[in-house]
């Protein structure tokens, strides 16, 4: 066995501490943001909103439409948390939210969604967390009527 020099050390430890003498390892935390967008959000999100930039913990997200801005506008604080739950730190602080044209080439969505069959097609689940984070109670009230609007048409057009 070759004998190690006291000298000499590990590539890791010399990435390390020039990550924190250059101060990047922030900057690269905020950019674990994108390769989670897509699975934290979902695809419907996704499809419609995509992270454009990040500057000291502000996520500017590109949307396309004032529709999807309005929607996610009630949702933005549950994102941040769940993509700092999954980033594993206190990473994205607000987030801000533009209109734009979304790049589809960064959208992994399965175009051809596998469908479950009739029988085990039960009304949807309707998410009481994002029912929570509706602050009025008017909107609230309409969100859940049409997702069970959504569900109860979605049931009929499955089954045979």
């Amino acid at each position: 066995m070759a004998k190690t020099d006291p000298q000499i050390e590990r590539l890791g430890q010399v990435l390390h501490k020039s990550l924190k003498r250059l101060e990047l390892s922030t900057r690269l935390d905020e950019y674990g943001v994108w390769p989670v967008w897509n699975d934290v959000v979902g695809p419907a999100i996704a499809r419609n909103a995509q992270p454009e930039k990040i500057r000291n913990g502000t996520l500017f997200i590109k949307v396309t439409s004032p529709v999807w801005m309005q929607q996610l506008q009630y949702m933005k604080e549950m994102i941040a948390e769940r993509l700092n739950q999954r980033l594993k730190g206190n990473i994205v602080r607000n987030i801000l939210f533009v209109v734009g044209q979304i790049d589809t080439q960064a959208v992994e969505v399965d175009s051809k969604p596998t469908a479950p069959s009739p029988a085990a097609l039960p009304e949807l689940p309707i998410s009481d967390d994002f029912l929570e984070s509706v602050p009025d109670p008017e909107i609230r009230q309409a969100f859940k009527r049409l997702l069970r609007s959504y569900s109860r048409r979605h049931r009929k057009t499955r089954t045979p």
